[in-house]
This record gives structure tokens, C-alpha cells and sequence, in this order.
């Protein structure tokens, strides 16, 4: 079996999924990144598929760029402008080319947290 990349994003202020917010996947290559995929989170703060499935799944350098800022102001809760977390990007490694590769969001208006999960 080969591996494949999955993500969700947990809105930590409300207790609740985050549904509806914007993610795009790029593939780094040196100083270039490459568009693979972008896609919105459902209603458990999941995409309805792997952000990477396993077709197009190879080891190299990921960026995945969670769109906070149009979450933010959907649910009410950007305050000001500039937003403090308008974009939310994480770079990240990809070895194992068979594995499954779950990196979670946590994100509150003014803080996020991330993970390698299962």
C-alpha cells in the first residue's frame, strides 16, 4: 500500500470542527512551489478526500496553506483588519513513502497549533 496526506482543522476558540475554510497543497521544488490541490473543509473540519491521495503520493517537501482569514470572517470571529492570521502555511517533510500522513490544524483567532497525527 502507498501513502497518502490527510488534514483537518479543529477551531479551538469555538470547541468545534472548522467547517468551509479553504486549503491549498504545493509541492516545494528549491525555491519554487508547485499548486497540487485545493480543496474546503466539510462540516468535521475535514477534507472528503486525502488532500494527497495515493496516486500522487511521492517523499519531498509539502506546503499546505490553510485560507484562516476567510474562515475567520465567515464565523464571525476576525476582529480588526489586518487579521493577525489571515494565512496559515506549513511546510513540512514527507520520507516514507508508504505511510499516511495526517498534519491537523488547531487554530484559534490568535494562535494555531500543528502535529504529525495518525
Amino acid at each position: 500500500m502507498t501513502g497518502y496526506l490527510t488534514t483537518h482543522v479543529l477551531d479551538t476558540a469555538q470547541g468545534s470542527p472548522a467547517a468551509n475554510l479553504p486549503i491549498t497543497l504545493y509541492r516545494i521544488d528549491g525555491d519554487s512551489r508547485h499548486k497540487l490541490a485545493q480543496m474546503s473543509t466539510n462540516a468535521d473540519g475535514r477534507t472528503d478526500s486525502p488532500i494527497l491521495p495515493q496516486d500522487q503520493f511521492t517523499p519531498g517537501t509539502y506546503e499546505l496553506v490553510f485560507d484562516t482569514g476567510a474562515y475567520l470572517r465567515a464565523s464571525g470571529q476576525a476582529g480588526a483588519e489586518p487579521l493577525f492570521l489571515d494565512q496559515v502555511p506549513i511546510r513540512f517533510g514527507i520520507s516514507d513513502a508508504e505511510a499516511h500522513y495526517h498534519v491537523p490544524l488547531l487554530l484559534s483567532p490568535f494562535g494555531y497549533s500543528t502535529y504529525r497525527g495518525s
